[in-house]
């Protein structure tokens, strides 16, 4: 059967950042709550649900993209191994991390550099989670994993797509610049639990 599609969020959406916890030193930066932290961490069960059902018996190697990736790597890995030790089958999960850099401010960089040592990946089967995909897909196949799955727990409505769509998805969002759940802003904000939209007068408080 079909997975599900990922969770729509719609332009409007979101909640009076007064019905949260928010850091005291964030306040007057966060114009309101996009996905609070208790939604995110529903959808990524889920998620690890569909990619455990998915797997077969193979070694997986769970690869992380840093800085943005590490907190939904570690509540998704943190999903997968209870399943792995409560489910009716259960592979072996090591883990590796990489580092992209891809934005500067709030906008995309045309360079894009990976960080990271990937011999590891051999023959395996990859579960990669992160943003930036294209120079890291073509960076894995110089390795010649026996699969390469991706998992993104946010996608981007945008006309500056490529087209390419992640295996899994979390949420589908309009073209919004999020910060929160460790996603920065000048590596501001990875400390939000919650997805978040900023004011435009925080992108110049936080300039460099």
């Amino acid at each position: 059967s079909l997975r599900p599609s990922p969770c729509f969020i719609h332009e409007e959406s979101g909640y009076n950042k007064n019905l949260f916890c928010i850091p005291k030193h964030y306040e007057e930066d966060v114009e309101r709550v996009f996905i609070p932290h208790g939604l995110i961490l529903d959808r990524t069960e889920r998620l690890a649900r569909d990619i455990m059902h998915d797997m077969g018996s193979h070694h997986v190697v769970a690869l992380c993209v840093l800085k943005g990736g590490y907190k939904f790597f570690a509540d998704l890995l943190d999903h997968i191994k209870v399943l792995n030790q409560n489910g009716d089958k259960s592979v072996p999960i090591t883990v590796d991390f990489v580092r992209i850099k891809s934005y500067c401010r709030d906008s995309p960089t045309k360079k894009i550099s990976i960080i990271g040592e990937l011999s590891t990946l051999n023959g395996k089967d990859i579960i990669e989670t992160g943003r930036t995909m294209k120079a890291l897909l073509a960076k894995l196949r110089d390795y010649k994993p026996k699969t390469v799955k991706v998992v993104s727990l946010l996608v981007k409505r945008t006309h500056q797509s490529s087209g390419y769509r992640p295996d899994y998805v979390g949420f589908e969002i309009p073209d919004k610049f999020v910060v929160g759940y460790a996603l920065d802003y000048n590596e501001y904000f990875r400390d939000l639990n919650h997805i978040c939209i900023l004011k435009e007068k925080a992108k110049e408080k936080y300039k460099i």
